[in-house]
Protein backbone atom coordinates (compact mmCIF):
# COMPACT_ATOMS: atom_id res chain seq x y z
CA UNK A 1 0.00 0.00 0.00
CA UNK A 2 0.76 3.93 0.23
CA UNK A 3 2.70 4.99 2.73
CA UNK A 4 0.06 6.32 5.78
CA UNK A 5 0.82 10.30 5.05
CA UNK A 6 0.32 10.18 1.18
CA UNK A 7 -3.07 7.90 1.88
CA UNK A 8 -4.57 10.46 4.53
CA UNK A 9 -3.64 13.20 2.77
CA UNK A 10 -5.15 11.82 -0.58
CA UNK A 11 -8.20 10.73 0.74
CA UNK A 12 -8.90 14.10 2.63
CA UNK A 13 -8.42 15.88 -0.21
CA UNK A 14 -11.13 13.62 -2.06
CA UNK A 15 -13.60 14.15 0.52
CA UNK A 16 -13.03 17.71 0.91
CA UNK A 17 -14.90 18.93 -1.83
CA UNK A 18 -18.40 16.55 -1.13
CA UNK A 19 -18.26 17.94 2.63
CA UNK A 20 -17.75 21.48 1.70
CA UNK A 21 -20.38 21.56 -1.43
CA UNK A 22 -23.07 19.74 1.17
CA UNK A 23 -22.12 22.17 4.58
CA UNK A 24 -22.86 24.90 2.13
CA UNK A 25 -26.05 24.25 0.63
CA UNK A 26 -27.18 23.57 4.34
CA UNK A 27 -25.61 26.77 5.45
CA UNK A 28 -27.14 28.65 2.27
CA UNK A 29 -30.46 26.93 3.14
CA UNK A 30 -30.87 27.71 6.42
CA UNK A 31 -29.43 31.62 5.95
CA UNK A 32 -33.14 32.97 5.48
CA UNK A 33 -34.16 31.44 8.39
CA UNK A 34 -31.30 32.70 10.22
CA UNK A 35 -32.19 36.49 9.23
CA UNK A 36 -36.09 36.12 9.12
CA UNK A 37 -37.63 39.23 11.06
CA UNK A 38 -41.07 37.85 10.86
CA UNK A 39 -43.91 35.72 12.49
CA UNK A 40 -41.89 32.53 13.89
CA UNK A 41 -38.81 34.19 13.80
CA UNK A 42 -38.18 34.17 17.80
CA UNK A 43 -37.72 30.72 16.82
CA UNK A 44 -36.27 30.07 13.75
CA UNK A 45 -33.02 32.60 14.13
CA UNK A 46 -31.70 30.47 17.29
CA UNK A 47 -32.45 27.41 15.49
CA UNK A 48 -30.84 28.37 12.19
CA UNK A 49 -27.87 29.88 13.92
CA UNK A 50 -27.32 26.85 16.17
CA UNK A 51 -27.48 24.69 12.93
CA UNK A 52 -25.49 26.34 11.04
CA UNK A 53 -22.85 26.67 13.61
CA UNK A 54 -22.91 23.12 14.35
CA UNK A 55 -22.44 22.47 10.46
CA UNK A 56 -19.31 25.11 10.34
CA UNK A 57 -17.55 23.01 13.64
CA UNK A 58 -18.72 19.37 11.60
CA UNK A 59 -17.05 20.49 8.37
CA UNK A 60 -13.86 21.59 10.59
CA UNK A 61 -13.71 18.67 12.17
CA UNK A 62 -13.90 16.73 9.84
CA UNK A 63 -11.73 18.25 7.68
CA UNK A 64 -8.70 18.64 9.85
CA UNK A 65 -9.00 16.89 12.60
CA UNK A 66 -10.40 13.73 11.78
CA UNK A 67 -7.41 12.68 9.12
CA UNK A 68 -5.08 14.09 11.54
CA UNK A 69 -6.96 11.39 14.49
CA UNK A 70 -6.33 8.60 11.81
CA UNK A 71 -3.01 8.92 11.15
CA UNK A 72 -1.74 9.21 14.57
CA UNK A 73 -3.65 6.05 15.51
CA UNK A 74 -2.98 4.34 12.55
CA UNK A 75 0.66 5.40 12.85
CA UNK A 76 1.10 4.02 16.49
CA UNK A 77 -0.55 0.58 15.62
CA UNK A 78 1.76 0.62 12.55
CA UNK A 79 4.84 1.37 15.34
CA UNK A 80 3.30 -1.20 17.72
CA UNK A 81 2.98 -4.11 15.04
CA UNK A 82 6.54 -3.38 14.21
CA UNK A 83 7.82 -3.51 17.68
CA UNK A 84 5.99 -6.70 18.39
CA UNK A 85 7.68 -8.48 15.35
CA UNK A 86 10.86 -6.91 16.14
CA UNK A 87 10.76 -8.77 19.09
CA UNK A 88 8.57 -12.49 18.00
CA UNK A 89 11.61 -15.12 18.75
CA UNK A 90 12.96 -16.22 15.27
CA UNK A 91 11.55 -20.19 14.77
CA UNK A 92 14.63 -21.48 12.89
CA UNK A 93 14.30 -25.33 13.99
CA UNK A 94 11.33 -26.41 12.49
CA UNK A 95 10.48 -28.50 9.46
CA UNK A 96 8.67 -27.57 6.48
CA UNK A 97 5.43 -29.59 6.12
CA UNK A 98 6.28 -31.76 3.10
CA UNK A 99 2.75 -31.94 2.13
CA UNK A 100 -0.69 -29.30 2.47
CA UNK A 101 -2.20 -29.43 5.76
CA UNK A 102 -6.38 -29.04 3.93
Amino acid sequence: GRPLREAVLEGAAGRMRPVLMTAAVAAFGLTPAMLATGLGSDVQRPLATVVVGGLVTATLLTLLLLPALYHAIEARVERAAARRAAQAPLDHDHDPASEPLA
